[in-house]
């Protein structure tokens, strides 16, 4: 159908995240650079030609180009003992050139097995002189350094303490389920290819050992390879916190995740950026396996008794009784030893209120669109909702398809937080409303949803992507009654995978050439019927249930309804990505949200750039092309360009002729290619096709186009052209007749379109006394034709 893959959709946060990291480190050394000459350090103390190279460097070191930084920084790094390569760069918002070099310390990151994620680095910044001076420094290692005499190779020489192993069983507690693979005395690998445990003494137990950590070891269920790395840190005097989780593209589930050291980082003054942690990758078939592994640590270890008296018994039967059973998705979150039971209580209280308000107010002075609302029960703060004026008046173009994100909560966040999502006419997620939750009832989502309609004048979407628990589904049933509803996707391929682990690889093949192959309600509800009986399931729940729902997940049913092109069968990507997760203080919460939602705008501002001052090449001589050109966005454009393309490989076949209307039968060129057919319905007034790729998407498919190359038909009627896909949707333009709105609504979307086009002349006009002179003559000659002045 010639959707845009995911990634597209929703492009990763995972660059950002990374600066955020770098930029707040509040152990790094940050200096603010002064001018001073080439390698000249303070005190007047002369470098001399051959001393030159014994230079440490410092804030305020200046050099030629960014090169010599670089060279400067590999010398240096050969003489302390371990080896450099270049790290990010950043780029000017004004003109797109490099303004900052990054190099780092070969360890940096976590990419490769031989990393540690070593945080030594030295950023030089360009000047406006054209020097490029260090401003940033860290000088620290996480690993031990090779030696000075190392030939030059600078190659770290690692130290490593050899543990034997032996035979005895391993113990951790009676509830410990992860897999025992005993070696034998001769350390070779076990038959089953899992790496075997190491051992480790436990002080003041008489010899009883415990396993260490090594690559390899496997388990049952994330949950046990926490307890397990918690009890290997209490015996080796450090604490534990969960560090970031990585889901999948395809589905949205949980495919690894990672547990540090309590000092990881450098967000608390306690914290030191050590780099030990484990990581831990699903398996197929659901067990998860250490991939990843780092002992050392940077600062000086604990005894074993003050770790314990740190970590309660209260805290260690949480995790038993309480986690028991869970999902990996449903990880009890610790920090700092301390455990924070999810559950139905309000956590917004006053204190998250009273930061919000604050920002609430500041916003309000900068955006008289700017709204929001709280949930308020017997003088208690519940809910609260929030959309500046931008959001607004973009709820008003691309409103018709969202996404309501409720991810947050599955990642253990203290406050639910949800966020309404639309897609631009670039195929950019815009932010259309935030929201934190009391809780996950079904009184707290119908407030929601009622109140952002409030903010939105009303305006109800076509479609809703949401997950499907209970409560999420009244809401939008109660609220949004018209709606079409489409499940996240990540709960259903989580339970998918969970019956397909137990079934035969038949069932696999199909259960999916069922559901994501059917082209009809009949095919479908056939091979459903036979699936079911012949892996006599007739009993299943779970299975019962989704072909109840089908019309919300099976992509059979859902090619019918506008979603603007968001790709069925995948899960969507968070709008805030990895900047806010469960570790986000509330200090930060505010800064990271407006970090995040002005990069994305920012983006959205380059697409709207590019889109009137750059041209897509033409590949045809078609009329139709060069219509498309003329009113699309660059990204819609390519699209359709790639769909027209793709129709010079179809032959179409007259099937059907009565009157006006004409059916066509059209084909794909080649052998193979038999299942490669759709019927397309052509009359004086309208055309379809059996794909619904107009209906899901709001372009028109290549065997549409094909059809129209066959009926010499040169330009796409105006109905075809949606507007939200158009380079003008931006400035929102309201169509009073298609619109289909009330009379107040109608005034609502002149205000807010009247209200963006003139932020828009302020920030133009601003920049300069020369366009601010220029804007404000614009502006008064149009408020004379206007009447302004009597």
């Amino acid at each position: 159908m010639g959707l845009g893959s995911g990634s597209a959709q929703f492009p990763g946060m995972q660059s950002l995240a990374t600066d955020l990291n770098t930029e707040e480190c509040g152990n790094t050394m940050i200096m603010k650079a002064f001018p001073l000459g080439m390698l000249r350090v303070a005190n007047n103390v002369n470098i001399e030609d051959d001393r030159e190279s014994t230079v440490e460097p410092h804030a305020g070191l200046e050099f030629d180009s960014a090169d010599d930084a670089r060279d400067f920084y590999s010398q240096y790094a050969t003489r302390m003992g371990f080896k450099t390569r270049t790290g990010q760069l950043y780029r000017s918002r004004t003109d797109g050139s490099v303004s900052s070099r990054r190099f780092v310390c070969s360890k940096e990151g976590f990419q490769l097995n031989s990393r540690t994620g070593c945080p030594a680095f030295i950023r030089v910044q360009k000047r406006d002189s054209g020097k490029w001076v260090l401003d940033q420094i860290q000088k620290d290692h996480n690993h031990e350094l090779g030696s000075a005499d190392d030939n030059g190779s600078g190659s770290p020489i690692v130290q490593q303490s050899k543990i034997a192993v032996t035979r005895r069983s391993v113990t951790l507690s009676q509830r410990s389920k992860f897999k025992s693979f005993a070696g034998d005395d001769d350390g070779r690998p076990c038959p089953s290819g899992v790496i075997n445990f190491k051992r480790l003494k436990k002080a003041g137990d008489g010899g009883e050992s415990i396993a260490e950590p090594s690559v390899g070891l496997e388990f049952n269920s994330a949950n046990d390879a926490y307890l397990f790395y918690q009890t290997y840190a209490e015996n080796k005097g450090f604490r534990i916190r969960i560090g970031q989780l990585f889901r999948s593209k395809n589905d949205g589930s949980v495919t690894s995740r990672r547990f540090v050291c309590s000092k990881e980082g450098f967000q608390h003054p306690s914290r030191v950026g050590c780099g030990a942690f484990m990581r831990i990758k699903r398996q197929e078939f659901g067990s998860w396996v250490v991939d990843r592994l780092l002992r050392e640590h940077n600062h000086d270890l604990e005894d074993q008794d003050g770790i314990n008296r740190k970590i309660s018994t209260a805290s260690r039967i949480f995790i038993d009784d309480e986690t028991d059973g869970l999902d990996s998705v449903d990880l009890a979150e610790v920090n700092n030893g301390s455990i924070l039971k999810r559950s139905k209580q309000n956590n917004i209280g006053s204190e998250w209120y009273r930061v919000l308000f604050e920002y609430f107010q500041t916003k309000q002075a900068e955006d008289t669109g700017f709204f929001h609302s709280v949930d308020v029960d017997n003088g208690r703060c519940m809910s609260i909702f929030w959309a500046d004026g931008r959001s607004r008046f973009q709820c008003s173009q691309f409103g018709d398809a969202i996404v309501f994100d409720t991810s947050y909560k599955k990642s253990n966040y203290l406050v639910p937080f949800a966020t309404f999502v639309g897609i631009n006419h670039h195929k950019q997620p815009v932010l259309l409303g935030c929201a934190l939750l009391a809780n996950d009832s079904k009184e707290s989502f119908t407030w929601l949803f009622q109140t952002w309609l409030k903010a939105m004048s009303g305006r109800r979407p076509k479609s809703i992507i949401a997950d499907q628990d209970m409560a999420i589904r009244q809401a939008i049933a109660h609220v949004f009654p018209r709606t079409h509803h489409r499940f996240s996707m990540w709960q259903i391929k989580a339970k998918e995978l969970e019956i397909l682990r137990s079934m035969p690889s038949e069932f696999r093949y199909d259960y999916e050439k069922c559901v994501y192959q059917s082209q009809t309600n009949v095919e479908f509800n056939t091979m459903w019927s036979a699936l079911i009986n012949k892996h006599c399931l007739k009993e299943n729940v779970w299975l019962k249930e989704m072909y109840e729902k089908r019309e919300s997940w099976v992509p059979l049913y859902l090619r019918g309804a506008f979603f603007a092109g968001i790709p069925l069968g995948e899960s969507v990507e968070s709008f805030f990505g990895t900047t806010l997760t469960a570790q986000t203080s509330l200090g930060e919460f505010v800064s990271r949200y407006n970090q995040v939602l002005e990069q994305r705008r920012e983006e959205e501002s380059k697409a709207d750039y590019n889109t009137f001052n750059m041209q897509a090449f033409l590949q045809t001589k078609e009329p139709i092309e060069e219509q498309c050109r003329r009113l699309y966005t660059i990204t819609i454009f390519k699209i359709f360009q790639n769909e027209l393309m793709q129709s010079y490989n179809y032959a179409g076949i007259k099937t059907y002729e009565e009157e006006t209307i004409v059916r066509y039968l059209v084909r794909k060129c080649g052998n193979g290619n038999e299942n490669e057919k759709h019927a397309v319905t052509f009359s004086a007034v309208s055309v379809s096709c059996s794909c619904q790729m107009f209906e899901f998407e709001g372009m028109l498919c290549r065997h549409i186009l094909k059809v129209f190359n066959l009926l010499d038909i040169k330009e796409i009627p105006p109905q075809y052209l949606l507007h939200r896909w158009t380079r003008n949707a931006v400035y929102g333009i309201v169509r009073e007749v298609e619109s289909g709105v009330s009379s107040q609504e109608l005034k609502t979307l002149m205000v807010w379109s009247l209200r963006e086009t003139a932020c828009k002349y302020i920030e133009s006009g601003t920049t300069t006394l020369e366009k601010y002179k220029l804007a404000f003559e614009i502006m008064r000659e149009g408020g004379n034709k206007l009447s302004w002045q009597r």
